[in-house]
């Protein structure tokens, strides 16, 4: 967050400026590809409309629960599922579309600019097909019959739900445009409640606060492989958080990348592989050794039948797995643990200047502070707000586990096959159960007033959501994008607009530094420096953050 949105677009142009370097040899196959399926392109029959929250076609079905998330089931093969999909959840599709393709217009609203952006994808992408198996294109492209027209610009429907599918590795590529900075943790034998595994995990993909109100969570019944369920959004087959049939669970944290220079396989469909086609860690393991990735991802992996989780982590050029030895209990922030990358001057320097390792010792601390973690322990745990030695650090803090701005929380029962998903507003609503020994069974049997989740093993909403101190929160994140606007417009900010945002999130370092910021530019430079100095006294998310602020101190001291 802090200094992001300038750095946004530095990336960005920085990255569309390599067009000027490069040619469009090797583009026009990618352009022109289509997955190859042994069928017929099926006719499939219109979706029934039976409220404004519930739609079916066959025995796939969509339906919103009371708490506000999209519920869907898909089967058959990767043709039937896909176009089910894509007829079942078309305006959520379209929705996600819009807001993702619309951030980037709004980050580059020059149209030249966006122009030039359009040709880098279609370079970028340009082995992209080669990388994605058929199964899993047609199932794409199934999906993608039911995009809109408005992209049509960026590229077609097809190509641009590929393009999509690679989101969360290109929010490595472009750097700030996604905030990807997730937590999850796994315990077992002593430090769980019942002795089995036990999974918790933030999703802290950012890529707007609207591209997280539509959550879907699919159960899949594909004709080959295992049944699964995902938490995902409108249009992505991919899976980022999710557990199949036989107790295994994955779940996904970015590591720290080189800008790469071409798409590979999208890490949330080697995600989806693992989950639809193993059963254990060696079988996962074996998978995701198959597949070539364009950016670091560590892969959480727990297995009901291994009785245990590991980190597969991957890289364009590497491969590890870390696995505790002597404990029951494997912690996963955004650096990397196996030998594999013990030497990575990436992976280290990550490690030292993020606030990866920040988050990494918060988890040791709470998780040490219970002898047994619960399901319910765990989501609190997941809800921490706070710094080590539960320092105020500001809300929104990267450091936190809790940034309130997570897509989704989840937590995992892989033996008894529950899981726990979080509802809005970020991990903060009621988190609601499923299981997934009864689930795929509610659904074949068609009975659509009949509630889908265990209602009764839900775990509360957090009681944060009722305090002022929320509502201070949510006051401060609109506060922070008028005087982002106003400094971006080099505009006048009111004292009451200063004094209400520093009101808002008080313990917050980024509140001092914007507010230095716009002294600075409007040369109020005694100010400024006071400014400044406020923010290093606070909890700053990274190493280069506090450089930023510091060289501008030097400035001004010169001044």
């Amino acid at each position: 967050m802090g200094g992001g949105v300038h750095n946004i677009k530095h990336n960005l142009i920085a990255l569309i400026g390599l067009l000027l370097l490069l040619t469009s040899c090797g583009i026009s196959k990618s352009l022109k590809n289509q997955p190859s399926f042994d069928q017929v392109e099926l006719q499939i029959p219109a979706r029934t409309q039976i409220n404004d929250t519930l739609f079916t076609l066959g025995k796939n079905q969509l339906r919103k629960n009371k708490h506000g998330l999209w519920e869907l089931y898909i089967k058959g093969n990767p043709l039937e599922r896909g176009l089910a999909n894509g007829s079942l959840t078309r305006e959520l599709l379209q929705k996600q579309e819009a807001i993702f393709f619309s951030k980037i217009k709004e980050l580059i609203p020059s149209k030249f600019k966006q122009k030039l952006l359009v040709k880098f994808l279609a370079w970028y992408n340009r082995k992209l097909y080669l990388h994605i198996n058929d199964e899993y294109k047609t199932e794409i492209y199934g999906v993608s019959r039911y995009a809109g027209k408005q992209y049509d610009d960026i590229a077609n429907g097809y190509l641009r739900s590929l393009y999509l599918h690679g989101a969360h590795d290109i929010g490595h590529a472009l750097k700030d445009l996604a905030l990807v900075g997730c937590s999850s943790f796994a315990v077992w034998g002593n430090n769980s409640a019942d002795g089995n595994l036990l999974i918790g995990r933030n999703f802290d993909f950012y890529a707007g606060d609207d591209f997280a109100k539509e959550k879907v969570i699919a159960f899949v019944a594909p004709d080959k492989g295992y049944k699964f369920m995902s938490v995902t959004w409108g249009g992505m087959i991919g899976v980022v958080s999710g557990m199949n049939d036989q107790g295994l669970t994955v779940t996904i944290n970015a590591g720290k990348s080189d800008i790469p220079f071409i798409a590979k396989t999208p890490i949330s469909l080697l995600t989806r592989e693992i989950l639809q086609y193993a059963a254990t860690i060696d079988e996962a393991i074996a998978i995701a050794k198959k597949r070539e990735v364009f950016v670091s991802e560590a892969i959480l992996i727990g297995s009901a039948k291994d009785g245990k989780a590991v980190s597969i982590e991957v890289s364009p050029k590497n491969f590890g797995v870390y696995e505790v030895s002597n404990s029951g209990k494997l912690i996963c922030s955004n650096h990397f643990q196996s030998k594999a990358y013990a030497d990575d001057s990436n992976n280290r320097k990550h490690k030292a200047e993020s606030h990866s390792q920040y988050r990494y010792q918060r988890l040791e601390e709470l998780l040490s502070e219970k002898d047994k973690i619960t399901p319910k322990i765990a989501v609190a745990i997941l809800r921490n707000k706070e710094g080590l030695k539960g320092e105020k650090i500001g809300y929104g803090n990267e450091k936190a586990l809790n940034q309130l701005l997570a897509h989704h929380s989840i937590v995992f029962q892989p033996k008894a096959l529950k899981v726990w998903v979080s509802s809005n507003p970020y991990q903060l609503g009621e988190f609601v159960s499923y299981d997934l020994n009864k689930v795929f069974q509610k659904f074949e049997n068609q009975n659509i007033n009949k509630t889908i989740s265990e209602e009764e093993l839900n775990i509360p909403k957090d009681d944060f959501i009722k305090t002022t101190a929320f509502a201070n929160y949510e006051r401060y994140r609109e506060l922070r994008q008028t005087l982002l606007q106003i400094i971006d417009k080099k505009e006048r900010a009111s004292a009451e607009l200063i004094s209400d945002i520093k009101r808002m999130n008080p313990n917050y370092w980024e509140v001092y530094a914007l507010v230095g910021e716009y002294y600075y530019q409007r040369g109020y430079l005694t100010a400024a420096q006071i400014a400044f100095e406020m923010a290093l006294t606070k909890e700053v998310t990274t190493v280069l953050d506090r450089k930023r602020i510091e060289k501008k101190l030097r400035g001004l001291k010169r001044q």
